[in-house]
């Protein structure tokens, strides 16, 4: 709970339509997310996830420059 309120104060702001919400739903429901699990749950590019989960400060949990994935600690 005490993650979803710290995400949701980086919404705060945001266009309606914005994918951040969505994100915030989906990482919160999938530990570990990739970039191409993002783009086909929320139907953006590849490139657009990688910029949401940059917005969001999310925590990249591979340690890898490419195949990368995140997540909430």
């Amino acid at each position: 709970m005490l993650a979803r309120q710290v995400l949701q104060a980086k919404v705060r702001g945001r266009r309606a339509n914005s994918s951040l919400p969505r994100l915030i739903d989906l990482v919160l429901a999938r530990p570990l997310v990739s970039t191409t699990t993002i783009a086909d749950e929320l139907g953006v590019t590849p490139r657009a996830a990688q910029t949401l989960v940059a917005e969001l400060g999310l925590r990249e949990l591979t340690g890898r420059g490419r195949y990368r994935a995140w997540g909430i600690l």
